[in-house]
């Protein structure tokens, strides 16, 4: 695939990730309250959802998705169940600040990694954008294994830097809260965030 349309397919996916949506807010919740701790999980669920979108669009199996639909919202349902857990999680976190106790890790690292996964599946937006997008970029019918490669690469190396740039600068926010009050508000407010993350998974 040549570099123009490289560069224009990543332009495009960094703007699309970086707008805010159900899965930046899990994510920068998660991270003010949890720490970086298990974001990588988080992200690299919604990593391989995209590339998941984009072997459908390639493969022409939007019609298939229309055909699944209900197993599509099956999926979308429980990425937003599993968030309105780790919202609970969020309202009742101990109000102990970072340099006094750090929050440990309780959450399943493959909890995490399906609720990534499970956001992105389940929302129809991050089809529309690989149906309407590549088509203008590319050949999908003589889209060959070397190109499709390219642009899981693209994907990774955007997706990463878009959401861990997010992860950096919520984990930077969360080491400025220096008392118990700070954090409890933090943690309650994050809880709210997540538990409309929820929300707005399960109602796409």
């Amino acid at each position: 695939m040549d570099l123009l349309g490289l560069f224009v397919f990543a332009a495009a996916l960094a703007l699309a990730a970086a707008s805010p949506g159900p899965s930046v807010i899990a994510l920068v919740a998660r991270t003010l309250v949890r720490g970086r701790e298990g974001a990588a999980a988080l992200v690299g669920g919604i990593i391989l959802g995209d590339m998941v979108w984009l072997a459908g669009a390639i493969l022409g199996l939007a019609a298939l998705a229309a055909a699944l639909g209900s197993l599509f919202v099956l999926v979308r349902l429980a990425a937003a169940a599993y968030l309105v857990v780790l919202a609970w999680k969020m309202w009742t976190a101990p109000a102990a600040t970072v340099a006094a106790a750090d929050i440990r890790e309780s959450e399943s690292q493959a909890g995490l990694f399906l609720t990534g996964l499970g956001m992105t599946l389940g929302n129809p937006k991050a089809m529309a954008f690989y149906l309407a997008l590549l088509p203008s970029l590319i050949d999908l019918n003589h889209l060959g294994v070397l190109a499709f490669a390219e642009l899981c690469a693209v994907i990774v190396v955007v997706l990463g830097a878009v959401f861990g740039s997010y992860v950096a600068l919520a984990h930077r926010a969360r080491h400025l809260a220096a008392s118990a009050r700070a954090v409890r508000f933090i943690n309650r407010a994050c809880g709210t965030a997540m538990a409309g993350a929820a929300v707005l998974v399960a109602t796409k």
